[in-house]
């Protein structure tokens, strides 16, 4: 076969399956972390690896914001577990019933 839709057909397929790698080793690698097997780091790279193949630019920006990224990261998750130490003890002193009315009241409106 020749033309000009050939090759635009090829590469709509080529981004169709580097978009199948991508998700696919994301979803696997994040499902592998979670149950704490070293093989999810190896599927996020992989991951990472096809999102700078196809997006080399745009990769390289998120990159160079990266400690920002992380630092904000850590704060929300800073948030979170200062938000579960304090539930954690509404309800070891008031039980769950009471931790949640006290959560309602205090952040419900």
């Amino acid at each position: 076969m020749s033309g000009p839709c050939v090759g635009l057909a090829s590469e709509v397929g080529m981004r169709t399956w580097k978009k199948a790698v991508m998700i696919g080793s994301f979803g696997a690698g994040a499902l592998l972390l979670l149950k704490r097997r070293p093989a999810g780091i190896a599927l996020g790279i992989v991951g990472l690896a096809a999102l700078a193949s196809e997006y080399p630019e745009e990769f390289e920006a998120v990159c160079k914001q990266a400690p920002e990224y992380l630092y904000r990261g850590t704060q929300i998750i800073s948030g979170i577990s200062r938000i579960a130490e304090r539930f954690a003890g509404e309800v070891s002193e008031h039980g769950l019933g009471g931790a949640f009315r006290q959560a309602r009241e205090e952040y419900g409106r």
